[in-house]
């Protein structure tokens, strides 16, 4: 099931029309290049040999795909394990859902205000408008979360939210925005100002909201990867820390997690560790002999569906919720590195947005982000969990186009490009090519009436050299 609401951001219908402005932005072209070259480099000096980056990421696949084949037992595993250690778990099928949770557990405490830490899957029911809606401040702590806040932006990156900003905007922004705060270009000032608004808005907030990169079932613990210590914050000072993620996050056991931990910082941020490895495992112990000091007094866990079910029944497109969102495939995306991710109108852009993003919203309003890919196979090639990029992309722009193959359910907006014209087309052109005597009569009146096609080329046809031309140049070189 999909959500029904109206959205602040998410508008996949203008991809084409957004792309269109970011191309012609030549400043946003110069800082994306320049970004994902930096990041491939990063990477690439973390995995240089390719033998053994192709081990690992064997490995890192073999164990979501283990993962996902026992997905429904090892839910219930980790839902007990969690109630026993005294944490609430919420399972919420829609956006719709997953936010009047919130909202229950912010008026049960009288919480005006939420601290947030790096989450995508807020962003994806845009936890943030829908809080504020009731008079509910949700603030962002990630740094490039908040500046991308600020701006009433979404992220235009899973890892790096505020890529797509200069400092000189993000100076602005501050001095727009920030009580007191003066114009500078100076980067460790304008960190230094963002820490000192978060730092007392951590002592204030009554509930801190996290993402999860990963669930373990036989544990029943919570892992965060981060670098800037904030979602440590957000989960150890509030009284109430509430957890969100997709169900797809679980693994069986902890010594699963930790190849995965490898691949995800080394394909993300090119790091060996990242700053902060954080696992949790319940709120705060009190009515024990050795009484825990910090930590919160109540803690919650959100299971969102959100249209993952439907990949997941379906063995084809199964391989989509693998994902561990380390952004890799962006980062090497020809076309997310000329268009930025803001262009793409989701909350997951690139390659993978590309792919989930149909399961969450439905095919209707995304049929044009499968196509928005030369499938030149850079993003399955870098994958650190072995996702067949490519292939479900084309899986996607079929769906889209045609109606659901006997024995396989329909996904949501299944068959919604369907266009009778190009249906029609391509049934000529069957019936052409199945009758050779048609066939051979329609070339030759096509050869006789070659004298009154255009001679104009338009578009990009109108740059490229001729095929008679290009034989004649590779004869000549060839008798050299």
């Amino acid at each position: 099931m999909t959500s029904t609401a109206p959205l602040h951001f998410v508008d996949p219908r203008q991809f084409k029309a957004n792309t269109r402005v970011a191309v012609d932005d030549a400043h946003l072209r110069r800082s994306f290049r320049s970004a994902m070259d930096f990041l491939q480099t990063k990477r690439a000096g973390h995995f240089g040999d390719v033998a053994t980056f192709e081990s690992l990421r064997g490995v890192g696949e073999a164990i979501r795909q283990y993962s996902l084949s026992k997905l429904p037992d090892l839910l219930e595993q980790l839902e007990a394990n969690l109630i026993q250690h005294g944490v609430q778990v919420h399972w919420a099928e829609t956006p719709e859902q997953a936010n009047a949770i919130f909202l229950a557990i912010a008026q049960q405490h009288q919480a005006s205000g939420m601290i947030k830490g790096k989450s995508m899957v807020s962003e994806e029911i845009e936890l943030n408008h829908r809080m504020q809606a009731h008079g509910i401040d949700c603030l962002e702590s990630d740094m490039g979360e908040y500046i991308v806040q600020l701006a009433d932006e979404r992220p235009s990156h899973i890892i790096m939210p505020a890529i797509h900003k200069t400092k000189q905007q993000i100076a602005q922004l501050f001095e727009a925005n920030i009580p007191d705060t003066p114009y500078t270009e100076d980067v460790d000032m304008l960190i230094a100002t963002g820490r000192r608004v978060l730092r007392s808005a951590f002592r204030d907030a009554k509930i801190g909201v996290s993402g999860v990169n990963f669930l373990v079932a036989e544990t029943g613990s919570l892992v965060l990867v981060e670098n800037e210590g904030n979602g440590r914050m957000c989960t150890t000072v509030p009284e109430v820390h509430i957890a969100i993620t997709g169900i797809e996050k679980v693994v069986e056991r902890f010594e699963h997690v930790l190849p995965l931990y490898s691949l995800l910082t080394r394909s993300a941020t090119g790091q060996a560790v990242t700053t902060y490895l954080n696992v949790i495992t319940g709120p705060r112990r009190e009515g024990t002999e050795s009484p825990e000091l910090d930590g919160p007094r109540e803690m919650h866990l959100v299971l969102l569906d959100n249209g993952r079910s439907q990949a997941y029944r379906d063995a084809d497109f199964r391989p989509t919720l693998q994902c561990i969102r380390c952004g890799a495939c962006m980062n090497h995306c020809p076309v997310y590195a000329r268009i930025g991710g803001l262009a793409y109108g989701t909350t997951y852009p690139g390659p993978i947005g590309s792919i989930i993003s149909p399961h969450l919203l439905g095919l209707d309003p995304t049929q044009d982000l499968p196509t928005a890919s030369s499938l030149c196979g850079a993003c399955a090639e870098v994958c650190p969990v072995g996702i067949p990029i490519p292939d479900l992309l084309r899986q996607l722009r079929r769906a889209a186009k045609h109606d659901a193959d006997p024995g396989h359910a329909p996904l949501a907006g299944q068959a919604s490009a369907k266009d009778w014209k190009e249906a029609l087309a391509w049934r000529l052109w069957a019936w052409l090519n199945t009758h050779p005597w048609l066939y051979r009569t329609t070339m030759g009146l096509g050869r006789r009436l070659r004298a009154f096609t255009p001679t104009h080329q338009a578009g990009w046809t109108a740059h490229r050299t001729p095929m008679r031309l290009a034989k004649r140049g590779l004869r000549q070189r060839l008798k050299r």
